[in-house]
């Protein structure tokens, strides 16, 4: 069971290094500020959230480890906060940016249009 343990979170973090590869080619070659922002949320929780689910498996699955069930805790916990902040924090960017017109963009369909129009 423990080696079991170990190789899933051996590849959960492998899989959450390739999200911050993608998440960063993304960051340099998406056209505008919106999906720029999207592949920062994909390296954000793929390769940060990932991981540390992998290293709180992988923490779980040593056995040579003195303190695994503490690391694999805070693992857990900080990924879960990731998970809940990132989005959110994304979220509020885009808003923001929205709101402001900050950022110049054709849209082929703009549901916050009643929202800029109210303010």
């Amino acid at each position: 069971m423990n080696e079991v343990l170990f190789y899933i979170g051996a590849i959960m973090i492998i899989i959450g290094g390739i999200c911050d590869l993608f998440g960063a080619l993304g960051l340099l070659k998406f056209p505008n500020f919106y999906i720029r922002l999207h592949a920062a949320t994909v390296g954000t929780i793929g390769g940060a959230v990932v991981p540390l689910f992998g290293v709180g498996f992988l923490a779980l699955g040593a056995d040579f480890l003195p303190h695994k069930y503490a690391i694999a805790g805070a693992s857990f916990v900080t990924g879960i906060i990731v998970l809940l902040a990132a989005p959110a924090g994304a979220h509020a960017l885009a808003y923001a940016a929205h709101k402001a017109k900050i950022v110049k963009w054709q849209p082929k369909v703009d549901h916050l249009a009643e929202v800029r129009e109210n303010d």
